[in-house]
Protein backbone atom coordinates (compact mmCIF):
# COMPACT_ATOMS: atom_id res chain seq x y z
CA UNK A 1 0.00 0.00 0.00
CA UNK A 2 2.94 2.56 0.79
CA UNK A 3 4.63 1.60 -2.18
CA UNK A 4 1.44 2.35 -4.46
CA UNK A 5 0.96 5.28 -2.77
CA UNK A 6 4.42 6.67 -3.10
CA UNK A 7 3.62 6.35 -6.99
CA UNK A 8 0.53 8.10 -6.96
CA UNK A 9 2.36 10.93 -5.40
CA UNK A 10 5.03 10.81 -8.16
CA UNK A 11 2.95 10.51 -10.83
CA UNK A 12 0.57 13.99 -9.84
CA UNK A 13 3.67 15.64 -9.32
CA UNK A 14 4.62 14.59 -12.76
CA UNK A 15 1.19 15.00 -13.91
CA UNK A 16 1.29 19.09 -12.39
CA UNK A 17 4.85 19.79 -13.66
CA UNK A 18 3.65 18.65 -17.23
CA UNK A 19 0.92 20.97 -17.04
CA UNK A 20 2.80 23.76 -15.74
CA UNK A 21 5.31 23.29 -18.47
CA UNK A 22 2.60 23.24 -21.31
CA UNK A 23 1.14 26.60 -19.73
CA UNK A 24 4.67 28.26 -19.56
CA UNK A 25 5.48 27.03 -22.99
CA UNK A 26 2.16 28.97 -24.31
CA UNK A 27 2.29 31.89 -22.86
CA UNK A 28 5.68 32.30 -24.41
CA UNK A 29 4.72 31.28 -27.92
CA UNK A 30 2.52 34.36 -26.88
CA UNK A 31 4.88 36.71 -26.04
CA UNK A 32 7.60 35.76 -29.06
CA UNK A 33 4.64 35.68 -31.88
CA UNK A 34 2.96 38.58 -30.22
CA UNK A 35 6.26 40.04 -30.07
CA UNK A 36 7.09 39.63 -33.71
CA UNK A 37 3.47 40.75 -34.76
CA UNK A 38 3.89 43.59 -32.97
CA UNK A 39 7.14 44.64 -34.21
CA UNK A 40 5.64 43.97 -37.55
CA UNK A 41 2.40 45.99 -37.32
CA UNK A 42 4.35 49.34 -35.64
CA UNK A 43 7.55 49.06 -37.77
CA UNK A 44 8.90 49.49 -40.63
CA UNK A 45 12.67 48.53 -41.84
CA UNK A 46 14.52 51.26 -44.04
CA UNK A 47 17.79 51.42 -45.88
CA UNK A 48 19.50 55.08 -45.84
CA UNK A 49 21.31 55.59 -48.87
CA UNK A 50 23.63 58.69 -48.40
CA UNK A 51 26.07 60.37 -46.10
CA UNK A 52 23.30 63.49 -44.88
CA UNK A 53 22.56 61.82 -41.70
CA UNK A 54 26.50 60.91 -40.50
CA UNK A 55 27.33 60.09 -37.91
CA UNK A 56 23.94 59.50 -36.48
CA UNK A 57 23.12 57.20 -39.38
CA UNK A 58 26.19 55.89 -41.52
CA UNK A 59 25.64 54.94 -45.10
CA UNK A 60 23.37 51.81 -46.23
CA UNK A 61 22.35 51.65 -42.46
CA UNK A 62 19.32 49.30 -41.90
CA UNK A 63 17.33 51.03 -39.61
CA UNK A 64 13.70 50.71 -37.75
CA UNK A 65 11.15 53.36 -37.99
CA UNK A 66 7.94 53.62 -36.38
CA UNK A 67 4.75 54.31 -38.55
CA UNK A 68 3.58 57.33 -37.05
CA UNK A 69 1.01 60.35 -37.26
CA UNK A 70 3.00 63.46 -38.80
CA UNK A 71 1.19 65.30 -36.54
CA UNK A 72 2.51 63.21 -33.42
CA UNK A 73 6.57 64.39 -34.55
CA UNK A 74 8.25 66.59 -32.51
CA UNK A 75 11.67 68.82 -32.83
CA UNK A 76 14.83 66.00 -33.02
CA UNK A 77 13.13 63.52 -33.90
CA UNK A 78 14.55 61.80 -36.81
CA UNK A 79 12.04 61.30 -39.73
CA UNK A 80 11.37 59.05 -43.07
CA UNK A 81 9.77 61.08 -45.70
CA UNK A 82 8.22 61.42 -49.09
CA UNK A 83 8.16 64.84 -50.64
CA UNK A 84 7.40 65.41 -54.76
CA UNK A 85 9.81 68.59 -54.53
CA UNK A 86 12.46 66.42 -52.95
CA UNK A 87 12.51 63.22 -55.30
CA UNK A 88 10.46 60.28 -55.55
CA UNK A 89 12.15 57.86 -52.73
CA UNK A 90 11.84 57.79 -48.97
CA UNK A 91 14.42 60.37 -47.19
CA UNK A 92 15.97 60.21 -43.53
CA UNK A 93 16.42 63.17 -41.84
CA UNK A 94 16.56 65.22 -38.44
CA UNK A 95 13.33 67.46 -37.28
CA UNK A 96 14.62 71.18 -36.00
CA UNK A 97 11.71 72.92 -36.85
CA UNK A 98 7.93 72.71 -36.04
CA UNK A 99 5.06 75.49 -37.61
CA UNK A 100 5.70 78.92 -36.21
CA UNK A 101 9.35 78.36 -35.68
CA UNK A 102 12.00 80.50 -36.91
CA UNK A 103 15.20 78.48 -37.85
CA UNK A 104 18.15 80.14 -38.04
CA UNK A 105 21.77 79.61 -37.89
CA UNK A 106 24.37 80.13 -36.81
CA UNK A 107 24.96 81.80 -33.39
CA UNK A 108 28.20 83.35 -32.32
CA UNK A 109 29.03 79.85 -30.99
CA UNK A 110 27.85 78.34 -34.16
CA UNK A 111 25.44 77.15 -32.90
CA UNK A 112 21.44 76.83 -34.30
CA UNK A 113 18.71 78.53 -33.23
CA UNK A 114 14.95 78.24 -32.45
CA UNK A 115 13.17 81.04 -32.09
CA UNK A 116 16.71 82.76 -31.06
CA UNK A 117 17.03 79.95 -28.54
CA UNK A 118 20.39 78.23 -29.26
CA UNK A 119 20.21 74.28 -29.53
CA UNK A 120 23.12 72.42 -28.33
CA UNK A 121 23.69 69.42 -30.97
CA UNK A 122 26.40 67.08 -29.66
CA UNK A 123 25.50 64.69 -33.07
CA UNK A 124 26.97 67.25 -35.16
CA UNK A 125 30.91 66.67 -36.12
CA UNK A 126 33.61 68.70 -37.65
CA UNK A 127 33.56 69.89 -41.44
CA UNK A 128 37.42 70.49 -43.01
CA UNK A 129 37.82 73.87 -41.23
CA UNK A 130 37.49 71.96 -38.14
CA UNK A 131 34.67 73.71 -37.02
CA UNK A 132 31.28 72.16 -35.23
CA UNK A 133 28.16 74.73 -36.72
CA UNK A 134 25.18 73.94 -36.88
CA UNK A 135 25.26 75.19 -41.04
CA UNK A 136 27.85 75.36 -43.53
CA UNK A 137 26.05 78.60 -44.77
CA UNK A 138 23.86 81.19 -42.77
CA UNK A 139 20.03 81.27 -43.11
CA UNK A 140 17.04 81.79 -41.34
CA UNK A 141 13.62 80.62 -42.46
CA UNK A 142 9.75 80.82 -41.10
CA UNK A 143 8.38 77.59 -40.74
CA UNK A 144 4.75 77.81 -42.00
CA UNK A 145 1.74 75.74 -39.93
CA UNK A 146 1.34 72.35 -40.10
CA UNK A 147 5.07 71.63 -41.91
CA UNK A 148 8.30 70.72 -40.42
CA UNK A 149 12.15 72.22 -41.30
CA UNK A 150 14.36 69.32 -41.67
CA UNK A 151 18.46 69.21 -41.81
CA UNK A 152 20.49 66.01 -42.22
CA UNK A 153 23.07 65.75 -39.45
CA UNK A 154 25.37 66.22 -42.23
CA UNK A 155 25.42 69.72 -41.91
CA UNK A 156 28.46 70.24 -44.30
CA UNK A 157 27.04 68.28 -47.17
CA UNK A 158 23.50 67.23 -46.87
CA UNK A 159 20.89 68.15 -49.16
CA UNK A 160 17.67 69.49 -46.82
CA UNK A 161 15.74 72.36 -46.01
CA UNK A 162 18.42 75.10 -47.14
CA UNK A 163 17.98 73.44 -50.51
CA UNK A 164 14.75 74.64 -50.61
CA UNK A 165 14.59 78.04 -49.19
CA UNK A 166 13.28 79.42 -52.41
CA UNK A 167 10.68 77.06 -52.52
CA UNK A 168 6.84 78.48 -51.28
CA UNK A 169 7.26 76.44 -47.72
CA UNK A 170 11.12 78.35 -46.89
CA UNK A 171 12.49 74.53 -47.50
CA UNK A 172 9.35 72.85 -45.18
CA UNK A 173 7.53 70.18 -45.63
CA UNK A 174 4.03 69.51 -44.88
CA UNK A 175 3.80 66.42 -41.51
CA UNK A 176 1.71 64.42 -43.91
CA UNK A 177 4.60 63.81 -45.64
CA UNK A 178 6.19 61.47 -42.55
CA UNK A 179 5.63 58.34 -42.78
CA UNK A 180 7.49 56.93 -40.06
CA UNK A 181 10.21 57.85 -36.88
CA UNK A 182 13.18 55.84 -36.76
CA UNK A 183 13.55 54.68 -33.12
CA UNK A 184 16.77 52.54 -34.06
CA UNK A 185 19.68 51.69 -36.18
CA UNK A 186 19.81 47.57 -36.73
CA UNK A 187 22.47 47.11 -38.93
CA UNK A 188 26.06 47.88 -39.21
CA UNK A 189 25.46 46.82 -35.17
CA UNK A 190 22.29 48.28 -32.99
CA UNK A 191 21.76 51.18 -31.50
CA UNK A 192 18.77 53.10 -29.97
CA UNK A 193 18.48 56.45 -31.10
CA UNK A 194 18.09 59.05 -28.25
CA UNK A 195 16.11 61.79 -28.07
CA UNK A 196 18.14 65.00 -28.45
CA UNK A 197 18.03 66.93 -24.70
CA UNK A 198 18.78 70.25 -27.02
CA UNK A 199 15.44 70.63 -28.22
CA UNK A 200 13.96 69.52 -24.42
CA UNK A 201 13.58 72.62 -23.38
CA UNK A 202 12.06 74.21 -25.94
CA UNK A 203 8.07 74.03 -25.92
CA UNK A 204 6.50 71.23 -26.44
CA UNK A 205 9.76 69.41 -25.47
CA UNK A 206 10.81 65.95 -27.32
CA UNK A 207 8.70 63.07 -28.31
CA UNK A 208 8.91 59.81 -26.28
CA UNK A 209 10.54 56.57 -27.31
CA UNK A 210 8.95 54.18 -29.65
CA UNK A 211 7.81 50.51 -28.32
CA UNK A 212 10.79 49.02 -29.93
CA UNK A 213 12.54 48.25 -26.37
CA UNK A 214 9.00 46.43 -24.93
CA UNK A 215 8.55 44.13 -28.46
CA UNK A 216 12.21 42.79 -28.05
CA UNK A 217 12.11 42.32 -24.62
CA UNK A 218 8.52 40.43 -25.23
CA UNK A 219 10.10 38.25 -28.06
CA UNK A 220 13.03 37.57 -26.06
CA UNK A 221 11.36 36.96 -23.05
CA UNK A 222 9.02 34.47 -24.79
CA UNK A 223 11.80 32.57 -26.40
CA UNK A 224 13.51 32.18 -22.59
CA UNK A 225 9.78 30.22 -21.68
CA UNK A 226 9.87 28.55 -24.49
CA UNK A 227 13.24 26.79 -24.21
CA UNK A 228 12.64 26.42 -20.32
CA UNK A 229 9.50 25.01 -20.30
CA UNK A 230 10.59 22.69 -23.29
CA UNK A 231 13.32 21.65 -21.15
CA UNK A 232 11.34 20.33 -18.36
CA UNK A 233 10.52 17.07 -19.62
CA UNK A 234 13.99 16.18 -20.08
CA UNK A 235 15.40 17.26 -16.89
CA UNK A 236 12.56 15.80 -14.86
CA UNK A 237 13.10 12.69 -16.81
CA UNK A 238 16.91 12.38 -15.83
CA UNK A 239 15.93 13.31 -12.46
CA UNK A 240 13.40 10.30 -11.85
CA UNK A 241 15.90 8.08 -13.39
CA UNK A 242 18.59 9.05 -10.56
CA UNK A 243 16.15 9.05 -7.93
CA UNK A 244 14.89 5.65 -9.11
CA UNK A 245 18.93 4.61 -9.52
CA UNK A 246 19.33 5.52 -5.68
CA UNK A 247 15.96 3.84 -4.56
CA UNK A 248 17.05 0.55 -6.36
CA UNK A 249 20.46 0.99 -4.42
CA UNK A 250 18.99 1.13 -1.37
CA UNK A 251 16.66 -1.65 -1.87
CA UNK A 252 19.25 -4.00 -2.18
CA UNK A 253 21.28 -3.32 0.60
CA UNK A 254 21.70 -6.08 3.44
CA UNK A 255 19.57 -5.10 6.03
CA UNK A 256 21.05 -5.25 9.36
CA UNK A 257 19.50 -7.63 12.18
CA UNK A 258 18.87 -6.07 15.70
CA UNK A 259 18.59 -8.49 18.52
CA UNK A 260 17.12 -7.30 21.59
Amino acid sequence: MRMSGNIRTQGGHGRLGSVLSGLVVAVGCLLFVGGFVAGALLYRPYTVPSDSMKPTIERNSRVLAERVDGRDVRRGDVVVFTDPLWGSAPMVKRVVGVGGDTVACCDPSGRLTVNGTPVDEPYLRPGVDGRTVGSGEDFSATVPAGNLFLLGDERHTSLDSRSHLEDAGQGSVPRSAVVARVDAVVWPGADRLERPAGFAALPGGVSRPGPLGAILASAVGGAVLILAGAAYGPVAGRLRARNDRRSAGAGSAPRETVET
